[in-house]
């Protein structure tokens, strides 16, 4: 039988594989009192020889992803995904507040699909390049969860926020992130698209969560927010 154990804000806890282990508000993994939290969010049980993350919230989605970046699962109420990977990053939004938790297994079944380090100043999913500007605004966006310094929680800035953090109008910097978020969208990443075909009035958290989740940024990325921005005159 594989060895569970969970992480977060540093503390490691160890769920029964013969019971039930509860991730919310409240639990046996108790998050804080974010009233934008269920009270039972997440569940770990073992099963069949497996350990699963269900999700028993009726509002709230999760991201989770291997811890290289290249397996990646949202994870939508009423779904279940098994953990099969030696690290898999859980990523989720509660209102304003950002999470991160950590499910480390050992022995594993499968191993991390490492990536390649993108090289120059554009990153590329699938087929769809992200300019320089673009890159910014992902981490003007992911900077309070990339510097939370051993803390599994952060809040995500206002696009006010996050555009003065760039030296952008906000206009300039929504138009950006709706071009960021129809990319994503394109190439399945979802979430990011409200039920009409809109774009989602919570995208930004979404975005975060993908970001932080998949390693599309990472630490090392922020000293990109210090550089000048190549595209003054505010193309897309």
């Amino acid at each position: 039988m594989s060895d569970l154990a969970v992480e977060f804000a540093g503390e490691w806890f160890r769920p029964d594989p013969a019971g039930v282990f509860e991730i919310g508000r409240e639990g046996d993994l108790a998050l804080d009192d974010n009233p934008y939290l269920h009270r039972r969010f997440l569940q770990l049980t073992h099963v069949s020889g497996l350990w699963w993350l269900g999700n028993v919230g009726n509002r709230l989605a999760a991201t989770v992803c291997d811890a290289a970046g290249g397996v990646q699962s949202w994870l939508s109420p009423g779904n279940s995904i098994p953990i099969v990977f030696p690290s898999t990053s859980i990523v989720f939004t509660a209102g304003p507040t950002t999470y991160e938790l950590v499910a480390s297994l050992s022995p594993s079944p499968y191993a991390e699909i490492r990536t390649e380090e993108p090289d120059g100043g554009a990153t590329t999913i699938g087929m769809i390049p992200f300019t320089t500007s673009q890159r910014q605004l992902v981490l003007a966006l992911c900077e309070p969860m990339l510097r939370r310094d051993g803390t599994g929680l952060s809040e995500i800035p206002s696009s006010a926020e996050a555009a003065s953090r760039l030296g952008w109008t906000t206009t300039r910097f929504n138009r950006k992130l709706d071009n960021v978020c129809e990319k994503l969208d394109k190439v399945g990443v979802k979430g990011l698209r409200g039920g009409t075909g809109g774009l989602a009035t919570n995208r930004r958290a979404r975005l975060v969560e993908y970001a932080v989740a998949s390693r599309l940024v990472t630490a090392a990325d922020l000293p990109l927010l210090d550089e000048a921005d190549g595209d003054a005159q505010g193309t897309p």
